[in-house]
C-alpha cells in the first residue's frame, strides 16, 4: 500500500484516542519547544502532526506562529474541526516531509515525533534531511523523537528504524550541532511501553540552503 493510503486508512478506521503514538499532551516535547523557542514569535512545524494536541498547546501557550504537515488529509482536518475557530491561526500542509515544499517559508523549530523512524530507506532519510537544511532557519533548532534502542521494531503495521544518539547524528551530519538527548518512556492507550529517544540540535548559523 501507498504510504499516503496507509495512513489515510489509519485515521479513516481508528480513533484519535487509540492509535499506540496517542498522548493526552505532549509534555517532553512542549518542554524542550519552550526552552529552545522561549519567544512566542518563533515559527514551529510540527511534522506528522495529524490528529497530535501539540498544536492545541502551542496555542494555548500563546505562540503565534505555528505550522502543521502531515502525510494525511483526513488527520488535518480532524484537528482543524478540533481547534474550531483557531483553526485560522494555524499553516496547514498535507504531504510527504520527504519532498514537501513550504515555499518561502522558514522556521525556527522544527518538531518531529515519531516520523523520522518509519524512513527505512536511505533515500527517504536523505532527502528528509535536505528539507531540514532547506526550510529551518541557520541557527534554528530541530527537535525529534524516535524509538530508542528498546523501542518497537514495528508500528501501525510498518517497519521502523531504532535509534540511538551516535546512530542519529550520524544521519543528521556536520550542519548540526547536538545539544542534548534523553530516553523516554511512552505509555500506549493499549497498556504497553515504547520507549523513544528525544534529541535535539542546532543548526549551523553558515549552512547553506539546498
Amino acid at each position: 500500500m501507498h504510504t499516503a493510503d496507509h495512513w489515510e486508512n489509519v485515521y479513516l478506521s481508528k480513533s484519535f484516542d487509540t492509535v499506540s503514538w496517542y498522548a493526552p499532551h505532549l509534555a517532553e516535547s512542549l518542554r524542550l519547544i519552550e526552552q529552545l523557542c522561549p519567544s512566542k514569535a518563533a515559527a514551529v512545524v510540527d511534522i506528522g502532526g495529524g490528529e497530535s494536541t501539540l498544536v492545541d498547546d502551542l496555542l494555548n501557550r500563546e505562540y503565534l506562529d505555528v505550522s502543521v504537515l502531515d502525510i494525511s488529509g483526513t488527520a488535518i482536518e480532524f484537528t482543524k474541526r478540533r481547534l474550531g475557530t483557531k483553526a485560522g491561526a494555524v499553516g496547514w500542509h498535507v504531504g510527504d516531509v520527504t519532498t514537501y515544499d513550504f515555499g518561502a517559508k522558514r522556521f525556527d523549530l522544527w518538531h518531529d515525533r515519531a516520523v523520522f523512524h518509519f524512513l527505512t530507506h536511505l533515500a527517504a532519510r536523505q532527502a528528509y534531511v535536505d528539507r531540514l537544511r532547506r526550510f529551518v532557519k541557520p541557527g534554528g533548532f530541530v527537535l525529534m523523537a524516535t524509538f530508542g534502542p528498546s523501542g518497537p521494531l514495528k508500528c501501525s503495521g510498518l517497519d521502523v528504524v531504532r535509534y540511538d544518539g551516535q546512530k542519529l547524528q550520524q544521519e543528521f551530519g556536520e550542519d548540526f550541532e547536538l545539544l542534548g538527548s534523553e530516553l523516554s518512556l511512552h505509555h500506549t492507550p493499549s497498556g504497553t511501553d515504547q520507549q523513544f529517544l528525544y534529541s535535539w540540535w542546532r543548526v549551523s548559523p553558515e549552512k547553506a540552503e539546498l
